[in-house]
């Protein structure tokens, strides 16, 4: 039911002209995502556990394809799948008693949702190594020293701080020109694992579908008359 849901979402937010930000949370105290329902996987056939793990992979895929900037707010447990999630996000903020760790070797699995691919692009390879092999948990201050979250705020009495700090960030996204944030997300992610030539040929493509933007002419235009830009998405 969790996949569906999350499919359904993902398909709203792709076609959602007006979006300009997600912040991915969860509403249960002390738990982002734990990962997968074991007690579910026990009672698969061998046969169905493959396509449920593609079906995972895939949606988690689609999730940092999106063409709007994703926050993941870790307010809690983040484990197996739940950090695969996350590492499937933009951007990643954590509470400092969260508790994140891809624990699939522990089960005599690995990662199967993109946590191996992942993480080690963002970390580095004997880093993600450690992590895998080991299983080990790490909490917010922990993740943030090794560069799994980009942030890791002191947790307060209601449970929030990474939202928080994670509305934050998007209240300062969504000031600026939505589509330029589209193609910055796309210039990075598309140039992030090629050759830096390449790279500037991806990044001249997104920045000259910019030029003939009503948005870029609004910000030049509210520089000049010194106020606020407007932007419509244009």
């Amino acid at each position: 039911k969790l996949l569906f849901e999350f499919e359904v979402f993902i398909n709203s937010i792709r076609y959602d002209r007006k979006a300009r930000c997600v912040i991915i949370r969860s509403l249960v105290p002390g738990v982002f995502c734990a990962g997968a329902d074991l007690k579910e996987r026990a009672k698969m056939q061998q046969e169905e556990v493959g396509p449920f793990v593609s079906r995972t992979r895939k949606l988690f895929d689609e999730l940092s394809c999106l063409p709007v900037p994703i926050i993941a707010a870790i307010d809690g447990v983040a484990l197996g799948g739940g950090l695969e999630m996350a590492l499937a996000c933009d951007i990643r903020v954590a509470s400092s008693s969260a508790k994140m760790g891809l624990v699939e070797t522990k089960l005599a699995i690995i990662p199967g949702a993109g946590g191996t691919q992942r993480l080690t692009k963002l970390i580095g390879i004997p880093r993600a190594k450690e992590l895998i092999y080991t299983g080990k948990i790490l909490d917010g201050d922990e993740a943030l020293k090794v560069g799994v979250v980009n942030y890791s705020e002191k947790q307060n009495d209601q449970g929030d701080a990474a939202y928080k700090k994670a509305f934050q960030i998007a209240s300062e996204i969504v000031k600026n020109g939505p589509i330029a944030v589209q193609m910055a997300k796309c210039a990075i992610d598309s140039g992030a694992h090629v050759d830096i030539r390449t790279g500037l040929k991806i990044e001249e493509l997104c920045y000259s579908r910019l030029i003939s933007t009503k948005d870029r002419i609004e910000g030049l235009t509210a520089f000049k008359e010194k106020r606020a830009p407007r932007y419509l998405g244009e």
